[in-house]
């Protein structure tokens, strides 16, 4: 009976060093390396994007407040806006004148 127990326990362990060795060995083929090295790549890259996704959220955000700062996004003066100022200045270098004579 403890003949056949130890015989028993000597196969298992052996089916199991033998199961772990070869799993070991198929991890270190060129298919294997290679697909590893595949996927890594593929998760770097995608860091990557994500780092510049956060960078380019970072700085759109950045911008909206130095233009919102500056005045920036103010809109432009219309031919109309800009003909009356014109106008308006034109008639106050005219009183200007006319006070100096």
């Amino acid at each position: 009976m403890r003949r056949l127990f130890w015989l028993t326990m000597g196969i298992t362990i052996g089916v199991l060093v033998v199961r772990k060795m070869s799993q070991a060995a198929e991890k270190l083929t060129p298919q294997s390396v290679v697909g590893q090295l595949a996927d890594g790549l593929r998760d770097l890259g995608d860091a990557i994007a994500d780092f510049g996704a956060d960078v380019r959220a970072a700085a759109a955000g950045r911008e909206e407040e130095l233009r919102s700062g500056t005045g920036l996004d103010a809109p432009l003066p219309t031919r109309e806006d800009a003909t009356a100022g014109g106008q308006a200045a034109i008639a106050a270098r005219r009183g200007a004148h006319s006070a100096d004579h």
